[in-house]
């Protein structure tokens, strides 16, 4: 499947690979380990799923926007300032001068495990107020792939409402990547499964972890998944450390394994994980990344476990991700060299100049 999107003329708003659409908010990390109570100070980051993916895909050559509201305050600033660091487009970013930045808490903890706590102040910020009339939809739809996620449609009324406008069908619609990123803390009213579905079925390649489908949906296994969302071009069911699967559709539309009568299987990398904070957001920008250069699924998988491996072998949330040609030539192992890959903290800049590398010295990327 090819990423296409609209044709802009040359007075109407540049089209951009990806366009990430979510709130961003500015993090505070602990300077040492301990329940927030007893941590005596932060340094400040940033946070957020869909601006990852944006920064990932700038820094890894793709043109990228980011469309938000942020308060007109100075976490505003920052938010804006550090995201367009990365070559992310910000023009399009509002400012609310009703409504502060969202701001949130952590510890050093794994967010992926029970051995964490986080504190957000993000109600009422200003990017609960994106709403239909409340953001560019011309500069949002001016993209070959428009990438949303489940936490959006959690935050106000008008956010579920400008989900359900952009994943409707419209004359200018781009590629819909969603990733579901379920947030059982943010669906108060208990209705998000429902609607997590509900926009799933809208998108055109959709992310989910076998976890969250479980959780959510009731849903076991890849296949149920599946079957759950016949609609979407691709579905990409993560599994964890075992590794993603994709489903495709079969020349008449139909939901589908993949021509040789299999799903598209990719095991997962053995990485020395330093934090698994930013690798489902990472692996989504790679997979889409490959998606825009029209790789092979295989190679989509590949390329999406490959810029998760940078972001878990880094102690934040987002990573510079492996060179394209780097990555190009470990996307293209064969099973065996992928398999007895090994990627440690720095393995993105181990690469050695081509006439001095070997498939064996390759395969053990540090």
């Amino acid at each position: 499947m090819t990423a296409t999107g609209p044709r802009t003329a040359p007075d109407v708003v540049e089209v951009v690979d990806v366009v990430a659409l979510g709130e961003s908010m500015v993090t505070f990390l602990p300077s040492r380990p301990g329940p927030l109570a007893d941590v005596p100070s932060f340094d400040r980051g940033i946070g957020g799923a869909e601006s990852n993916v944006a920064c990932v895909l700038a820094a890894a050559g793709h043109s990228a926007r980011w469309i938000s509201r942020v308060g007109d305050d100075g976490f505003g600033d920052h938010l804006v300032e550090t995201i367009g660091g990365y070559g992310v487009d910000v023009s399009h970013v509002r400012r609310d001068p009703a409504r502060p930045t969202g701001i949130y808490f952590r510890t050093a903890g794994d967010r992926s495990t029970d051995a964490h706590e986080v504190a957000y102040y993000r109600a009422g910020s200003a990017a609960s107020a994106m709403s239909p009339s409340g953001v560019d939809l011309d500069a949002v739809r001016a993209a070959r792939v428009l990438h949303l996620s489940g936490i959006t449609p959690a935050l106000s009324a008008d956010c579920l409402d400008l989900m359900r406008v952009l994943t409707a069908p419209h004359p200018d619609r781009p590629l819909i990547s969603f990733d579901v990123n379920h947030r059982p803390a943010l669906w108060r009213d208990g209705h998000g499964p429902e609607v997590l579905l509900e926009l799933a079925r809208g998108a055109d390649i959709v992310f989910v972890g076998d976890d969250e489908a479980r959780q959510a949906w009731g849903l076991h296994g890849a296949r149920a998944v599946r079957d759950a969302l016949p609609e979407p071009e691709i579905v990409v069911v993560k599994q964890g450390k075992g590794g993603a699967v994709a489903f495709g559709k079969d020349t008449d539309g139909l939901p589908c394994d993949d021509a040789d009568g299999t799903a598209t299987f990719v095991r997962a990398l053995d990485v020395a994980v330093v934090a698994a904070v930013g690798a489902g957001d990472a692996f989504a920008a790679g997979f889409l990344s490959a998606t825009l250069r029209d790789l092979p699924v295989r190679d989509r998988l590949r390329h999406g476990h490959l810029t998760a491996a940078a972001a878990l072998t880094v102690p934040g949330d987002l990573a510079p991700p492996p060179a394209r040609a780097h990555a190009d030539r470990l996307a293209a192992l064969d099973d065996t060299a992928w398999g007895r890959l090994r990627l440690g903290p720095g393995w993105t800049r181990a690469e050695e100049p081509e006439e001095h590398r070997g498939p064996e010295k390759e395969a053990r990327t540090p």
